[in-house]
């Protein structure tokens, strides 16, 4: 008997046990970069669509959160690229505390702003590299460019982030 099949079940069982845990780390991930509660269900249930389609290969992957996660991100940025709207920027959560630091808080909803008035394609390789700590490999892969491209595509986005921030401030 082909091992193929065991290590199917297994990485459907996997998926099965990571879905509780994952469902809402997934669904955040989403609700936070798309702001809208429907986007952000439909691309929950794309990735765990896709997760399914992993494991059904006579070779799966090995089924963890960050395999998962790495699959949202495909999601996200295939969602991206398939449209003109403008990437949004992710929510931080709700700190527990009140802000001991408020000239950091102004200093991040004033980056946000600045953000919002970047393009689509700077506004995206600035969120994926320094929010979602993506790789500048992983960057250019989930926005369909070469690395060089992405690498050039940053400088020109930080650039961009420089000239619209306001004088004086720390970014």
């Amino acid at each position: 008997m082909s091992a193929q099949p065991h290590r199917q079940r297994d990485a459907a069982s996997a998926l099965l046990e990571l879905y509780d845990e994952a469902l809402p780390v997934v669904y955040g991930y989403f609700v936070r970069r798309c702001g809208d509660r429907g986007t952000a269900e439909d691309l929950t249930s794309e990735t765990f669509l896709a997760g399914m389609d992993a494991v059904r290969r006579n070779d799966p992957p090995p089924i963890a959160m960050p395999w998962l996660m790495g699959v949202a991100r495909h999601k996200l940025a295939d969602h991206y690229r398939g449209r003109r709207d403008p990437v949004p920027v992710a929510d931080p959560p709700e700190p527990v505390d009140p802000p001991d630091d408020w000239d950091a808080e102004l200093d991040r909803l004033v980056a946000e702003s600045v953000l919002e008035r970047l393009s689509d394609s700077h506004r995206a390789v600035l969120v994926l590299r320094y929010m979602d700590d993506c790789s500048v490999g992983e960057c250019a892969a989930l926005l369909g460019r070469t690395v060089h491209a992405t690498e050039a595509l940053l400088v020109r986005a930080k650039k961009a982030f420089r000239k619209e921030y306001p004088e004086g401030g720390t970014a």
